[in-house]
């Protein structure tokens, strides 16, 4: 089994502490998985993609164009910057997140998030948009997303481990006073999927 995940968003988003609980949870399970991290401008609200590559004959860390399962998108450009590692038939979990770059804000350039919304539809095989700001203030803190759409993550098939095995990985790179916070995040995300 070969299942290849990627994690696109911003500094900040939490998408290394992401791909990290992935990671160790297929290794929990056996697998042989590689991991890979771009972080552009490395600070926060700069551009970051991680890769989390699982399964036998891994050549590599980062995935190849039109190789990625799953794509993760914590911010919805991001998002659809990302598109281009989407196989076909692939699925995006994609945040509606908006963080808007200072050459908006300076009236350089624009953030049509309509346009970037029908794009990612287009593009993607199967998409289920979340509102990950909302979920994460639901569950009891805005910085949550990524626990949010990995419990969304949780409940599509294909995955080579369960959800508690999952929720266990984010539990141990979580310091002790926010594991509760983090359960109801991830849980958070589980629900979401029920009515998506």
């Amino acid at each position: 089994m070969n299942l290849d995940i990627l994690i696109s968003g911003v500094g900040g988003q939490g998408s290394v502490l992401a791909s990290r609980a992935l990671a160790l949870a297929a290794m929990e399970q056996g697998l042989a998985v590689r991991t890979s991290e771009v972080i552009g401008m490395a600070q926060r609200e700069g551009s970051v993609v991680s890769h989390v590559r699982i399964g036998e004959e891994l050549y590599g860390a980062i995935i190849p164009d039109r190789r990625a399962d799953f794509l993760l998108g914590l911010e919805l450009a991001e998002t659809a910057r990302a598109l281009n590692k989407l196989k076909p038939g692939g699925t995006v979990l994609a945040g509606t997140t908006t963080i808007v770059p200072a050459t908006v804000q300076l009236g350089l350039s624009t953030y049509d998030r309509e346009a970037i919304t029908n794009y990612i539809k287009k593009q993607a095989g199967k998409v289920f948009f979340l509102d990950l700001e909302e979920l994460s203030r639901r569950a009891g803190h805005a910085r949550t997303g990524n626990v949010v759409i990995l419990g969304a993550l949780s409940t599509l098939p294909g995955l080579p481990f369960g959800p508690d095995q999952m929720l266990q990985a984010i539990l141990r790179f979580v310091p002790g006073q926010f594991l509760e916070l983090n359960r109801r995040a991830f849980e958070t995300g589980r629900a979401a999927m029920e009515v998506a």
